[in-house]
């Protein structure tokens, strides 16, 4: 189990992308190239493919509770069967690192792409996480197209039953949880921020923001799915520069190593 203080990584899936990593990150040159290779040497498939992880985080709290950063892939039959690998594994991996459903208080969605929802409800409607509440960025759902998926599987139910809790801007979740505004990859993107403490160092859960290591080593390059590119790399950037300056760990969803170093002024990061 992969692990930094109160941040435990939970991996659900592992595959290969539907697009080469130099298609889906058009203009990095190949010094960019060459230093996302010596970051996660794990991400480079057959081919020029892009393998990558689908990967939730869960923060401790007291009491044994927990907040889940993120939902995954989801089940067979979730919205991100069309191009993820599915089904996944999060409740295998919730088990491995004891972690009860029932024991997880809040699930903050980074955004409302399918495999970043895919767990929180099941075909039945159902929240997955039967006493959680699901908080978003208002913004994120005023901006999902009744049309997408996901506004079935995740906002429609979680609003029927009442677990949907839409926030503006930074929010304090918990003590030590602040969800930072970081849009760009979709409109209401956000990124957690978990201060641990004295004698820990701080995480930051980056969601998609930084995708795949070539945007570690310069975060200038994009990303092809992000719907404003200038405004996701200023996001970027900015929220780097926030790591660096807290000496904060990264936790990444698709990275295939779930903890990396913030990359220097002058230098990329590397792995833990």
């Amino acid at each position: 189990m992969d692990r930094h203080g109160q941040v435990v990584a939970l991996l659900d899936a592992t595959g290969i992308f539907f697009e080469p990593a130099r298609t889906a990150f058009p203009g990095a040159d190949g010094a960019a190239w060459a230093r996302a290779a010596l970051l996660d040497p794990g991400a480079a498939g057959p081919d020029g493919a892009w393998r990558l992880d689908f990967r939730c985080f869960a923060v401790a709290r007291p009491g044994g509770r927990w907040v889940l950063v993120d939902a995954g892939v989801g089940p067979a039959g979730s919205p991100a069967a069309a191009w993820a690998p599915v089904p996944g594994r999060l409740p295998d991996a919730l088990g491995a690192a004891g972690i009860d459903p029932a024991d997880v208080e809040a699930v903050v969605l980074t955004h409302l792409h399918e495999d970043h929802a895919g767990w929180s409800s099941g075909a039945d409607g159902e929240p997955f996480f039967p006493e959680a509440r699901y908080v978003v960025q208002r913004a994120e759902v005023a901006a999902l197209d009744r049309a997408d998926p996901v506004w079935d599987w995740t906002v429609a139910p979680l609003r029927a039953s009442g677990r949907l809790q839409e926030v503006d801007g930074t929010h304090r979740l918990a003590p030590g949880i602040t969800l930072l505004p970081t849009p760009g990859h979709t409109p209401g993107h956000q990124s957690v921020l978990v201060d641990q403490g004295a004698g820990a160092r701080d995480v930051v859960v980056t969601g998609d923001v930084l995708v795949h290591a070539v945007q570690l080593g310069d975060p200038a390059v994009p990303y092809s799915h992000e719907r404003d590119r200038e405004t996701a790399r200023a996001s970027r950037e900015a929220l780097l520069a926030r790591a660096r300056e807290r000496g904060a760990l990264l936790a990444t969803a698709h990275l295939t190593r779930a903890f990396v170093e913030p990359p220097g002024e002058t230098s990329p990061g590397r792995p833990c």
